[in-house]
């Protein structure tokens, strides 16, 4: 049985106007995650230079300023596959394209578990596990509709973002390929 597509979709809490540097950082290892794990890539209100529009100039000109993910080059390959995507903020909710969203937050209004992330995917559904970007996670307005929370430690512990990322996405493809 085929299972469904991961994708990993970073929701920008930081400045909506400015590029910053934990941007590019966020997004650095992201690529190199997706790729590692078999996932996709999406962001949600990016603030990128307004030349840059498509998701393989965006993964060019971070490539061109990071050591990290083979200085770049990880992003860049996940780009040309075609599984990198960008996205406005989500004003009626998130593409219906990226499959059920899960929230990952330490307080989930329930904790779907990360077999329960893993069952979504066996029965072939595709999924986008949601990771706020910043000091305050995702925002209300984006979080509330989001009915599946996953809290990969368990026990509310709060991770930053990058870890959280590398936490989830190995837990899930390890649980998914031991199955």
């Amino acid at each position: 049985m085929r299972s469904g597509r991961m994708t990993i979709g970073l929701y920008n809490s930081y400045d909506p106007r400015r590029f910053r540097e934990a941007h590019r950082r966020a997004l650095a290892r992201a690529g190199p995650l997706a790729l590692a794990f078999d996932a996709n890539l999406a962001l949600f209100g990016f603030p990128f230079p307004e030349d840059l529009r498509k998701p393989q100039e965006v993964a060019h000109w971070v490539a061109d300023t990071t050591s990290i993910g083979n200085d770049g080059q990880y992003l860049r390959d996940l780009s040309m596959a075609g599984r990198f995507h960008l996205f406005p903020y989500p004003g009626r909710g998130f593409s219906p394209q990226l499959g059920r969203m899960v929230l990952t937050t330490c307080r989930p209004i329930s904790d779907l578990g990360v077999g329960g992330v893993v069952d979504i995917l066996r029965r072939g559904e595709s999924l986008c596990l949601l990771f706020g970007l910043g000091p305050h996670g995702t925002p209300d307005k984006a979080a509330r509709p989001i009915d599946d929370h996953l809290d990969v430690t368990g026990s509310g512990h709060s991770l930053e973002t990058c870890t959280a990322m590398g936490a989830v996405v190995a837990s899930v493809a390890n649980v998914l390929g031991s199955q």
